[in-house]
Parts: structure tokens; C-alpha cells; sequence
């Protein structure tokens, strides 16, 4: 089965852009633990801070649903207006094996 890529990108309010990337990077340890877990980069944008792109491989969809119900990640989702100017790009891909 080919794996799953997720990418998201979030923006942080003014002001919250130490807070976000506190945030996101509290969800590196325990995201890498989890089985399914192929990588889970963060990245920061050099011409603007407020933006953070995550880039996430996984195993399967199954195994990327289990990440979606972890309470860590819950609790980020749950509060993630606190310092997000706008809702997250999430975008999903397919691997293409030749």
C-alpha cells in the first residue's frame, strides 16, 4: 500500500507566532511514537514567520485516523483559534510508485 502524505500549512495571529510554534512542536515527540509514523518534519517560512508548514508521512489512512484521535492532537484542534489567523491547508497525497 503506498503511503499517505499530509502537508499543512498554518498561519499565526500577529503576536502568536512563538505560541504556535510552541505548540507544533510539543506534537513532534509523541506524533513520532505513534505506529503508522513514517516522518512528521516541521518547517517555519524564512520570508514569513507567522507561517509553519507541516509535512507529515504515514503508513496508511487508517494509521493517519489514529493520529486524528490522539488526545494531544485533539487538544491542539480543540484550541487552535487561540493562534491561528485562519483555518489550517491541509492537503493530502497519494505516493506513486514506479
Amino acid at each position: 500500500m503506498p503511503q499517505l502524505t499530509l502537508l499543512a500549512v498554518l498561519t499565526a495571529k500577529r503576536g502568536q507566532e512563538e505560541e504556535l510554534g510552541r505548540r507544533l512542536k510539543a506534537l513532534i515527540a509523541p506524533t513520532l511514537t505513534e505506529t503508522g509514523c513514517i516522518n512528521y518534519n516541521l518547517h517555519q517560512s524564512p520570508s514569513d514567520p507567522a507561517v509553519f508548514m507541516l509535512y507529515e508521512n504515514w503508513t496508511s489512512k487508517a494509521a493517519l485516523d489514529e493520529h486524528f484521535a490522539m488526545p494531544y492532537l485533539v487538544d491542539f484542534i480543540a484550541r487552535k483559534d487561540e493562534v491561528l489567523a485562519k483555518d489550517m491547508d491541509i492537503s493530502f497525497y497519494d505516493e506513486i510508485k514506479f
